[in-house]
């Protein structure tokens, strides 16, 4: 115990911080505010709370998923820096090294961030190896309560190990977007989100409404070709759609500001697609409309920022973008209490605290 104690000095651990994305990238966008730090997953504030971090170098390498997991755990193994746990956004890339942990051939603890329920497969074997590999993870981050009990069900990991991280928005990389355009006036819906987004209902609704919408989102995301889905769709004049290639994250998040409106339609599925446009809407104190989500943290119609549809109910959004454009005191309120939403219960401060206290415990008890 003498030697963890020596580690965790005045309380203070140095974690080893894993992302599947270009940590590099991100953190050099984020200290020059061009880049909001939630996307790094509290780690840009963890020393805050007396967690410093070892960055992973990051490497690119597709769809290739056994160089990856080969080259991170050659950076985690090599590592020249002290640390005293691995802190990761996703277990994708650290299979090795967890199951490494699984066997005790790796010593220090794993936290993670786990997009999706744990769910029983239908092969034995394959539920075989699950379960020695999520002995292999020391504590799991979940975004909702939703996702936490559905995990429950699969009985691999017990509920102590299980945590509801208030992942959130950089509050100041949003406020100085706001600073920079206050005053304007807000025109228009506009959609941002990329990953299982639903168009053609979306187009359909607005196709119908004759409200300006402007659509922002990737050429091909998730093995969906959006590009060759607009193609093969009816598009009215009051819809544009543009690919966002060369746009920066700042760039774009000013453009959903100067709307008067936030557009969220999603396919339907078991993870939390669409909350991160949620948070950027919170944080740039903006309405919306998104698709009913149960894996959502946040009930906006509860919380009263916003609408929620079912999937792939037409007649539905149509409704509720008719009663955004009719009713913009109530707009202007539900975007006051997006703000208030982002400055209280969600942001990237609450998410680094929660994380921290967690990294810290789990060393505290090797």
């Amino acid at each position: 115990m003498k030697s963890n104690e020596n580690n965790l000095g005045k309380s203070r651990v140095k974690a080893y911080f894993y992302h599947t994305e270009n940590i590099q990238y991100m953190y050099d966008g984020w200290s020059r505010g061009t880049f909001p730090g939630h996307l790094l997953y509290g780690a840009t504030h963890l020393a805050d709370y007396g967690v410093d971090i070892v960055q992973h170098k990051f490497r690119e390498f597709g769809v290739r998923r056994l160089p990856m997991m080969l080259y991170v755990a050659f950076r985690v193994l090599t590592c020249s820096e002290r640390f005293d746990v691995i802190y990761a956004t996703h277990y994708k890339g650290l299979e090795i090294i967890i199951l490494l942990r699984a066997l005790h051939l790796f010593r220090k603890p794993i936290v993670i961030w786990h997009h999706q329920p744990v769910i029983t497969p239908s092969k034995r074997w394959r539920e075989w190896l699950g379960k020695l590999f999520y002995r292999g993870i020391d504590e799991m981050f979940f975004f909702s309560r939703k996702l936490v009990n559905d995990s429950m069900k699969s009985k691999k990991v017990k509920p102590e190990r299980m945590h509801v991280g208030h992942w959130g928005p950089d509050n100041a990389f949003y406020d100085r977007i706001m600073d920079k355009f206050r005053g304007i006036a807000h025109e228009g819906f506009v959609s941002t989100g990329r990953e299982r987004r639903d168009m053609p209902t979306l187009v359909k609704a607005f196709n119908a409404t004759g409200q300006t919408l402007d659509i922002y989102l990737n050429k091909q995301n998730c093995g969906i070709d959006y590009e060759a889905m607009f193609r093969e769709m009816e598009v009215e004049p009051n819809v544009k759609v543009h690919f966002t290639s060369g746009y920066k994250q700042d760039e774009l998040s000013a453009v959903v500001f100067r709307s008067k409106c936030v557009c969220i339609c999603c396919m339907e599925t078991k993870y939390t697609v669409g909350l991160t446009t949620i948070v950027e809407a919170l944080a740039l104190g903006m309405p919306m409309i998104c698709s009913r989500n149960p894996q959502i943290p946040i009930d906006i119609e509860k919380e009263g920022c916003g609408i929620f549809v079912d999937y792939y109910d037409l007649e539905g959004w149509k409704r509720a973008i008719d009663y955004m454009t009719a009713h913009p005191d109530e707009v202007r309120i539900m975007g006051e209490r997006s703000k208030q939403l982002a400055r209280e219960r969600f942001n990237v401060e609450i998410c680094a605290r929660e994380a921290a206290e967690v990294l810290k415990q789990v060393v505290k008890g090797v």
